[in-house]
């Protein structure tokens, strides 16, 4: 009778226990891809944007922060430190995005592949500036870059212990694409994949925390088939993460799992595959939740654990994550008021910056106003401002390497790029030219040559009868469609992707042989990413143009940040244009294939800004869009 007493007792309290077992909540909060936005303010279109940024991001922070202000981490995954004129701050005591991060508390900063854009010496100077919020100095993270002498550059991994004493494991990687983009600023740093050293940081940690979270610089998807450059390729390799953070990809990712080598995602309020099949909630419990906040401090990730005391040890019971746009449908978030105080002196500097006055456009502006609204006219004809860009890099090139440029390639990396008539402000070179790129130079035969345009122009989509407009391929970035100068020729748009380049010709008009040796100015990123290396444009196996020369490695642009072209934009404009410029170009290439109705044409012209009808640049308007309207 007492040992049935006893027995009813010990299961009554292990019901008790269960029941009332000690639940603890850590909350994750993540940003990615600032991109130099410390203020709701565009330096290159000079003009206030309430978008997005890490003051605006601020006030969503401290709001949840409140709710469990014992329990919250916060983490930047990279690509911080460049963009939106931030590159003015690099030589100063502290860069504002840093002093924003340290003021708002961060817990880790993670490295994106924008932080090698300065170079690595540049970027040691910055990651020295990140004061955690628990002074821990090895809160940079990146743990697949070494130095020359075999040292890691940042740390792999951080172990953060929140105020209600739950431990959690930070793992940083940056994407190993880097060595395309930015292969001068690491030349013999070494850059390795990082399935391994997640794989290696897991084993580490296991044991030490109760949670462990990937924040990993990259997207989902691999990246130019590059192994190890996609969440997918780690977590394949090393499943046993709880939470990662993604990047890179600019996109926004909320309650996304990856279990047992399938993606699930939430669809309709209910988690499933990609074949769209109901699953339990084992996956939410045993697979790792992937978020990504998007871009530009317009979105902040939030991570939420339920943890429950089994034992000696605290377990996961439950997983959820949101995102918070600071563009909500109750109104856009304002910038937290004490931090926009403190930033001031850094906006007054950009601005200072951006209204400096280095020449004058005289004759209208560089890109004319659109044809059809909705259809940027930059992509679809030749324009001043795509040429200045590669006359900039022809001029420049030869100085280089000492001879003639015979091509030069350059994109559009804004739709909305343009240089209107008036005073030209420094605004305005970051306007036309986003990135902080310099200049290659390289030989390439015309068959290469010839290759490179076809990869360029499967921009476009294919014209079919009935079509009224031009229309682009969504999937494919506008910064990856180059114009060029320097030959003729003809894009015939009703033709498939690859055999679209005709009359390709010299200035002199002679036909380009496949086997003709020419020298072509390029960015770096151009260089790096599509020409020097096998992918899209070169098959392995193939011959692959030649370096020649770049501006960093020349003494006469050491001065001028390397050689970063829009400098060189600037230089030109001051000492070659004598401070004037005027809307010239060369008219050596069009866009040929189309046979539209040239009157249905017109009238779509008429409704397009009229506002009667609106225009996508990415499907083509047809004749049965706008017979309604005749």
């Amino acid at each position: 009778m007492l040992k049935r007493a006893i027995l009813a007792l010990v299961l009554l309290l292990s019901v008790f226990s269960l029941f009332f077992a000690e639940t603890i909540e850590v909350q994750i909060l993540a940003t990615s891809d600032l991109h130099g936005r410390f203020l709701p303010y565009d330096y290159a279109l000079n003009q206030p944007n309430y978008s997005g940024s890490i003051a605006q991001v601020y006030s969503i922070i401290n709001e949840l922060r409140s709710e469990n202000p014992e329990g919250t981490i916060l983490i930047d995954n990279g690509d911080t430190i460049q963009e939106n004129l931030s590159n003015i701050f690099l030589e100063d005591a502290i860069h504002p995005m840093i002093f924003a991060m340290n003021e708002i508390g961060y817990d880790a900063w993670v490295l994106g592949n924008h932080e090698f854009n300065y170079g690595v010496p540049t970027l040691k100077k910055i990651m020295r500036q990140f004061m955690p919020v628990d002074d821990n100095p090895n809160s940079v993270l990146c743990g697949n870059v070494y130095n020359p002498d075999g040292t890691r550059l940042a740390a792999p991994y951080k172990i953060v212990t929140t105020g209600n004493g739950i431990k959690v494991g930070i793992i940083g990687m940056v994407t190993p694409n880097i060595v395309k983009w930015d292969a001068a600023n690491l030349q013999d740093y070494i850059v390795v994949d990082p399935v391994d050293e997640v794989r290696v940081a897991v084993a580490q940690l296991k044991g030490q925390v109760d949670v462990i979270v990937g924040a990993f610089h990259m997207g989902i998807e691999e990246e130019y088939g590059t192994y190890g450059s996609g969440v997918i390729d780690i977590l394949e390799a090393t499943p046993d993460l709880d939470v990662v953070i993604a990047g890179h990809f600019h996109e926004k990712i909320a309650e996304t799992y990856y279990y047992n080598g399938k993606l699930y995602k939430v669809f309709n309020g209910k988690i499933i595959d990609e074949q769209k099949n109901d699953i339990t909630q084992e996956v939410k419990l045993n697979g790792t939740l992937i978020v990504e906040p998007g871009k530009w401090g317009q979105t902040l990730s939030q991570v939420v654990l339920e943890l429950q005391k089994e034992g000696d040890k605290y377990v996961i019971v439950d997983k959820s994550s949101a995102n918070y746009d600071v563009k909500a449908a109750t109104g856009t978030v304002p910038p937290d008021s004490e931090l926009e105080k403190k930033l001031q002196p850094f906006h007054y500097k950009a601005l200072d910056y951006a209204n400096e006055i280095i020449g004058e456009l005289k004759g209208g502006p560089l890109v004319p106003p659109d044809e059809i609204k909705g259809i940027p006219q930059v992509y679809i004809q030749p324009t001043a401002m795509i040429d200045l860009i590669n006359s900039v890099q022809m001029y420049y090139g030869e100085q280089v390497i000492g001879e003639k440029i015979d091509v030069s390639a350059s994109a559009a990396f804004r739709s909305d790029a343009n240089i209107k008539e008036g005073p030209i402000k420094r605004s305005d070179i970051s306007l036309i030219y986003r990135y902080d790129n310099t200049l290659y130079v390289l030989e390439i035969t015309g068959k290469q040559l010839k290759k490179y345009m076809e990869w360029s122009a499967s921009y476009y989509n294919q014209y079919q009868p009935g079509d009224l407009t031009i229309s682009f391929n969504q999937k494919i970035p506008g910064y990856n469609y180059d114009m060029f100068k320097g030959v003729y020729y003809e894009i015939d748009v009703s033709k498939p992707v690859g055999q679209r380049i005709v009359n390709l010709r010299k200035i002199d008009g002679t036909p380009i042989q496949g086997n003709d040796v020419l020298t072509l100015a390029v960015n770096n990123y151009r260089a790096n990413t599509q020409l020097l290396t096998y992918g899209p444009i070169f098959e392995k196996g193939e011959q692959l143009p030649k370096l020649l020369g770049r501006t960093e490695d020349h003494p006469d642009f050491s001065a001028i940040s390397g050689g970063d072209l829009r400098k060189l934009i600037e230089k030109y404009i001051i000492e070659v244009k004598n401070g004037v410029l005027t809307p010239e170009y060369e008219e050596n290439w069009k866009v040929v294939g189309t046979d539209w109705d040239r009157e249905l044409h017109d009238k779509l012209k008429e409704l397009s800004h009229e506002g009667t009808l609106e225009v996508s640049p990415y499907k083509a308007v047809r004749v049965e869009d706008i017979e309604v309207f005749l």
